[in-house]
């Protein structure tokens, strides 16, 4: 991630999974971040089926998985994300997302290029007051490194989501020896609320509060 070092990847380790168990990942469906679109000064982000030819020219997704999904990236991802991805791969690992939530792609303005993926988990708000909580996870390619993209995605996804009066809490895990990774949500106004202690990885939850 960093020029002349080997601090792991922030973008490969903020994660929607911190704290969901397989049987709520079931329970959780996309319901406000279906419509999410929205720009930054650098960023064109989009659900990843909605964008056209002229917001995106290449239109091949499972070869920007492929791409994208690469060792460095996927090391502290979940384990089932390990290992090469094929096309066929890349294939199965899009419907295995469209069946858990919207997934957002994300489009460098400069060069019309997707440099990566959000990946979007909505569930009811726990406190039953009809608002959605989302686990928000994002994935940045390796050539999009050391931009400061990171950060300038999470500040327009809050943005978007302080316009959707449904949104009541963004959340994101952690791996606990990435201080990179929390400085980036820290910037953006969550704050740790947790850890998980059954997880191998050490992974820590944040929360940005939307409505109280």
């Amino acid at each position: 991630m960093f020029s002349g070092t080997h601090t792991y990847p922030y973008s490969a380790l903020v994660s929607p999974f911190c704290g969901v168990s397989g049987s709520d990942v079931s329970l959780l469906v996309p319901m406000v971040c279906e419509a999410c679109a929205f720009e930054t000064d650098r960023l064109l982000v989009k659900e990843w089926h909605s964008l056209t030819g002229d917001d995106w020219p290449q239109q091949d997704l499972a070869r920007l998985v492929v791409t994208t999904m690469t060792e460095p990236v996927t090391r502290l991802l979940p384990t089932s994300w390990h290992g090469e991805f094929t096309v066929d791969r890349a294939v199965e690992w899009i419907a295995e997302r469209d069946g858990e939530g919207p997934t957002l792609l994300i489009i460098e303005g400069s060069t019309d290029q997707a440099v990566g993926l959000m990946i979007l988990f909505e569930s009811a708000a726990e406190d039953r007051t009809g608002g959605v909580d989302v686990r928000l996870g994002y994935v940045l390619a390796e050539s999009a490194w050391g931009k400061g993209l990171a950060s300038e995605l999470i500040e327009g996804f809050a943005g978007w989501c302080r316009g959707e009066a449904g949104i009541r809490s963004l959340a994101a895990g952690v791996e606990r020896h990435n201080p990179t990774s929390k400085r980036v949500l820290e910037k953006n106004g969550f704050r740790p609320i947790k850890e998980e202690h059954g997880d191998s990885k050490g992974d820590q939850l944040f929360e940005l509060r939307l409505q109280q």
